[in-house]
């Protein structure tokens, strides 16, 4: 039996009609760029996430990149992040010129910790770019406080989150932006790259809409140099035809990820007969801060490497994210950052392995992911 990481052609016989409509009709009315299809999914995306406003851009880290121009960031500043991400985390802060500051994880959630962020805030600090990654939210309350009490903004990055919630709020409604990302391989997936930034200010959405187009306020008038980050018909089509799907596919997702918890248990629990303070042989993730909507599944495994070629070998697609963490990446070598200076990253970095967990998947797959995995350790 082969079982892909994604299926992404399973999903797309499921709501064909609904999807070739919606692209036919921005193909009849030849209005590509902009325009009411656009306006009408911003609108959705932004009620869905609970916020007022939403400004649809190029892709996720065109999101976190003019959100981080709107704040006027730049050479000299320093925003707080996580070095346990997509690269666009830390690259959209280093290409407005600013330095990018890593605060290790937590490592039960993979996210930021907070508990170590007051330690890395300077004078130069102007912003937290808290991450929720593979799909359950960073401990916002406490962030938010540092925020307040230092004056800083925060830019959540959520493209790995929609639809997560913790505290009554979902992720992407929490700080002063909320970023997202319609890559194909989301819970939300357009047909290309796409993004969306929610706000609840006015005067910041109103910013954030001249940016995407060079900065301009009136026709051929620049009030700002923005660039071109426009979300275009034809993805808006597609995302504001899948929305109305999404919570049933979330619904799946946990699902899955429950039904893996129940076959996979075992390999969790602590061996018997092993010492006291050795590993379980295989951690799974837990479900710590509200609703965890499994963007991946992400298990921690020491002998990583070579279970994943076992699973390989069976025709089980798995996917390592991420294998380095980014305060160790070549381009940021001039942080002076070192081995070991955020030891939960580097440990996350070389134990974990994402499994199928896609809404499409069967109880067979599923099942036979289980006992391949436990062959394989």
């Amino acid at each position: 039996m082969k079982v892909p990481l994604l299926d992404l052609a399973a999903q797309y016989e499921a709501i064909r009609e609904d999807l070739d409509a919606a692209l036919a009709e921005v193909v009849a009315s030849q209005r590509f760029i902009l325009g009411p299809v656009v306006e009408a999914c911003e609108k959705a995306l932004a009620r869905y996430v609970g916020r007022a406003h939403g400004v649809g851009v190029s892709s996720g880290t065109d999101a976190l990149l003019v959100a981080l121009m709107a704040e006027d960031i730049g050479p000299g500043d320093e925003v707080v992040t996580t070095p346990f991400s997509f690269f666009a985390t830390a690259g959209a802060i280093s290409r407005v010129g600013a330095t990018p500051v890593f605060v290790d994880i937590d490592p039960t959630t993979f996210n930021i910790d907070p508990a170590q962020i007051e330690d890395r805030i300077t004078a130069r600090t102007r912003a937290l770019l808290p991450v929720h990654l593979f799909g359950q939210m960073a401990e916002m309350a406490p962030i938010m406080e540092i925020a307040r009490h230092r004056g800083l903004v925060v830019i959540e990055d959520a493209a790995q989150a929609i639809g997560a919630r913790h505290d009554g709020q979902r992720a992407g409604a929490v700080g002063d932006y909320g970023c997202f990302s319609f890559y194909p391989t989301k819970n939300l997936g357009g047909y290309g790259d796409g993004g969306i930034v929610v706000t609840d200010d006015p005067e910041r959405a109103q910013k954030l809409r001249a940016l995407r187009v060079h900065g301009e306020t009136n026709p051929y008038h620049h009030r700002f140099v923005g660039g071109n980050f426009r979300l275009d018909a034809l993805q808006a089509a597609v995302i504001h035809a899948k929305l109305p799907h999404l919570d049933r596919w979330t619904d799946a997702r946990i699902a899955n990820a429950a039904l893996y918890r129940s076959l996979l248990g075992d390999l969790a629990a602590r061996q018997p007969d092993a010492p006291a303070a050795s590993p379980a042989i295989l951690t799974l993730p837990r479900t710590v801060t509200g609703r965890h909507v499994f963007n991946q599944f992400v298990v921690r495994a020491a002998d990583r490497d070579r279970v994943r070629q076992r699973l390989t070998a069976a025709g089980i697609g798995t996917a390592v994210y991420y294998p380095l963490p980014l305060h160790l990446q070549e381009c940021f070598a001039g942080l002076g950052y070192r081995p070991g200076d955020l030891p939960n990253a580097e440990r996350a970095a070389n134990e974990v392995l994402a499994l199928p967990v896609f809404p499409e998947l069967t109880t067979g797959q599923l099942r036979h992911v289980a006992q391949t995995l436990h062959s394989a350790v």
